[in-house]
């Protein structure tokens, strides 16, 4: 069983108050936009990371981070990509690799809104934590915490703080 924190668009900020929530967590995955490499350190000092470089993210980010992941917690498979639209409107990227790789989740950012949805043509559970950072036109910032256990994704909640 794993207690996981799931944000995106943090943009070089790492909220006290998102550190506060994913206190129990044993990992966090990022979806891209991290904003610079001290916002990933800060938050790999804090809890084991996770995480896909998004379209702001530069150089020395993609260095340390792919575009994509895909990997196993507990026993449903993966996939993170910062720009993957959402169900019936997925990126052309997104769309090959949920095609090629059939994960069970998949998470995204880069819309800074919050959604989760089970697709039914794909068989998965997506997973958008819309943005955790101050940048952006969300009035909201927000993250995800769920458990993986087995085969179950259980106890989810959402953290939402006005900016």
């Amino acid at each position: 069983m794993k207690r996981i924190g799931i944000l995106s668009d943090t943009h070089g900020n790492f909220h006290p108050s998102i550190a506060e929530f994913f206190n129990e967590c044993s990992e966090i995955w990022h979806a891209g936009d991290i904003g610079n490499l001290e916002t990933a350190m800060e938050i790999a000092g804090f809890k084991p990371l996770k995480a896909v470089t998004g379209n702001i993210d530069d150089q020395v980010l993609r260095s340390f981070y792919p575009v994509y992941q895909e990997f196993t917690c507990e026993k449903k498979r993966i996939l993170m990509l910062h720009i993957g639209g959402y169900p019936g409107r997925y990126s052309k990227d997104a769309k090959q690799l949920i095609t090629e790789l059939k994960p069970d989740v998949f998470i995204c950012g880069h819309s800074h809104i919050l959604r989760i949805i089970y697709d039914k043509k794909h068989d998965l559970l997506y997973i958008n934590p819309g943005a955790a950072g101050k940048s952006g036109f969300h009035k909201v910032i927000t993250a995800i915490r769920c458990t993986f256990d087995g085969d179950e994704i259980k106890d989810l909640e959402i953290k939402e703080i006005e900016r």
